[in-house]
């Protein structure tokens, strides 16, 4: 092993990640891919309700789950979870393509969503890529969820409008709205305003904070109705 190798893999470690599959064959090899890569695979469920028990119990940082679930819908653990715990990132892993299917799974808090028939490389690229608040999605539906986002703005919900007292963002929050609202990844956004991935992130969080918003896709959905998507 190199020593570039291992130093990624250190840092890896500190990732906590939880794999949520009602196969168990798949969700072993899963769980034994990412654990080889240096992730922290802290639990592994096999059905809905004993995913939400051991994700509230294990506190992982990435859930790494599946749609079609026994006794409760990936769907509904996934909206219960985040919820809960509004830190957590989840990346969808489904054998489902369907444009329903991965539009359901981002507006119940879904941070990504790839395919079953991705290769163990991208899968360990995309756990990565969201435990570092990056959205991830298989070729080709990046652009279906950002088009329901502009859907979806175009008859906001009237609690949606400014208020008197909205707070006010910075100029350096308003920057990175605009960019995370056009699609840009935060490290794209870091290499654009010439600023560290941490800085990013803490930006995207003090606004989800300042507005009361509970995730990416209500950010996103924010911006695009305030114009800010444009150039």
């Amino acid at each position: 092993m190199s020593e570039e190798h291992g130093s990624g893999e250190e840092r890896a470690r500190a990732v906590r990640v939880m794999v949520v599959d009602d196969h168990p064959m798949w969700r072993d090899a899963v769980a034994r891919d990412l654990d080889g890569a240096g992730f922290d695979v802290v639990a592994t469920a096999g059905d809905g309700p004993q995913a939400v028990r051991r994700a509230k119990a294990a506190v992982p940082d990435v859930l790494v789950l599946d749609l079609n679930l026994p006794g409760l819908p990936g769907v509904a653990v996934c909206k219960e979870l985040v919820a809960d715990r509004p830190g957590l990132r989840v990346l969808v892993l489904s054998a489902s393509g369907e444009h329903a299917d991965v539009l359901e799974a981002v507006k119940s808090g879904a941070t990504g969503y790839l395919l079953k028939s991705a290769s163990t490389e991208e899968l360990l690229d995309a756990v990565r890529r969201t435990a570092a608040g990056d959205p991830v999605f298989t070729p080709g539906l990046a652009g279906l969820v950002l088009g329901e986002y502009r859907r979806l703005a175009a008859d906001p919900a009237p609690a949606a409008r400014d208020k008197p007292d909205t707070p006010r963002l910075t100029d350096r929050e308003t920057e990175v709205l605009r960019l995370v609202a056009k699609g840009l990844s935060y490290k794209q956004i870091a290499e654009r305003l010439v600023i560290s991935h941490r800085t990013v992130q803490n930006h995207v969080q003090n606004t989800l904070g300042k507005l009361q918003l509970h995730n990416r896709v209500e950010l996103v959905r924010y911006a695009i109705e305030r114009g800010l998507d444009g150039a």
